[in-house]
């Protein structure tokens, strides 16, 4: 079935927005159209020569990547680099390219919950939450609106606070207001002093949203002109950040727990400091590289914490007290392709999906 490449890109954006990515990064449609109509799309970690012959060979027109193809800009496209190649490839070959990266790694239900699963861990959080993510909406309207509002901006994504929805606060008072000569006033006389007896509504809204829920509230509030007020606010948003926590149904041995992330994962070695004196109970983790988040792991009280591309240095912290993992980037992301896969399926049924069969880990071992 042919779907416009905007659908998909309309819902991958709503699962993960691209505002969430961090500053370095570069996700989105890379290559192509949102107009264009798509048939069937290839899943992989990676973009190389490798995979664009292998869309081809298999009529795809549509590439959903972890990791961008083009991280910084291209000053000229001669083929003389493997990315110049791959642009050229895929623009010769009518391939679009989407990369959803860190912006898939900072939601819960993202890289990290995939991780999470095939280590077996339960009551998961984000490791990390961030700041600044959050706003507050305050809006004003006639009392007997103040329902029908309130409804709108909670149905937009308004109005979350950890495991509560519908959360807001409403204070009763009195607005004024005149129309002036080419107003349309809701209540009221042009040209005359007004009092209206109103509610004040207060929500919170992540920053991603805010358009959306301004949008929905204008749509149902009744008065022509809507007065409202968008606050910044530096409260912790535990739904956004990275990594993720969480705790073994039943405590392992250290080295038992080892050969389990080994086994999960499918890695050939994993490197690691020094193991902890005791059972393994709270799992920290971060697909990809995530040794940033090391003393993060270490106050959430981690007893191992999972990720890749540790450098030597790192492994000296906390030895004896932390057990830091690392079991390889391609290892501990490659659960990306089946859950964009399994997302996918779920809201488009009838659209062609294939995961890359291709071995795409630049890393080998002798």
């Amino acid at each position: 079935m042919s779907v416009k490449l905007a659908s998909i890109i309309a819902f991958l954006e709503n699962l993960a927005p691209v505002s969430l990515q961090e500053s370095y990064d570069n996700s989105g449609l890379l290559i192509g159209s949102p107009e264009q109509m798509v048939n069937k799309a290839l899943i992989t970690l990676d973009v190389t020569p490798e995979v664009i012959e292998e869309a081809v060979a298999h009529g795809c027109d549509l590439i959903i990547a972890h990791h961008p193809l083009i991280f910084k800009g291209l000053k000229r496209i001669t083929g003389s680099s493997e990315v110049e190649t791959c642009v050229i490839e895929a623009i010769r070959n009518h391939l679009a390219i989407y990369a959803i990266h860190t912006n898939l790694d900072n939601i819960t239900s993202g890289v990290n919950s995939q991780l999470a699963r095939k280590l077996d861990l339960i009551n998961t959080r984000i490791l990390a939450p961030k700041t600044g993510s959050l706003k507050k909406i305050v809006t004003f309207c006639p009392t007997e609106y103040a329902h029908k509002v309130r409804m709108a901006l909670f149905d937009a994504g308004g109005g979350h606070i950890g495991n509560y929805s519908h959360c807001s606060f409403n204070q009763a008072g009195e607005g004024t207001f005149m129309g002036l000569e080419n107003s349309q006033p809701f209540v009221g006389e042009k040209e005359k002093l007004h009092t209206e007896a109103e509610t004040r509504i207060e929500t919170i809204v992540p920053s991603f949203k805010v358009n959306a829920v301004i949008n929905a509230m204008l749509e149902v509030h009744p008065y022509e002109e809507v007065a409202y007020d968008i606050y910044p606010l530096e409260n912790i948003y535990t739904a956004i950040g990275s990594g993720m926590i969480g705790t073994l149904e039943e405590p392992l041995p250290p080295i038992e727990f080892l050969n389990k992330i080994k086994k999960n994962l499918g890695c050939q070695h994993i490197k690691h400091n020094q193991l902890i004196p005791h059972e393994v109970q709270t799992v920290a983790i971060c697909g990809g590289s995530g040794s940033f988040l090391t003393e993060a792991a270490f106050r959430a009280k981690a007893d191992v914490f999972v990720t890749a591309d540790v450098k030597y240095h790192e492994f000296f912290e906390h030895r004896g007290k932390m057990t830091i993992v690392d079991a390889g980037h391609f290892e501990t992301e490659q659960g990306t392709k089946e859950l964009l896969e399994s997302l996918l399926t779920k809201n488009f049924p009838n659209f062609a999906l294939r995961i890359s069969k291709k071995n795409i880990n630049p890393v080998s071992f002798l």
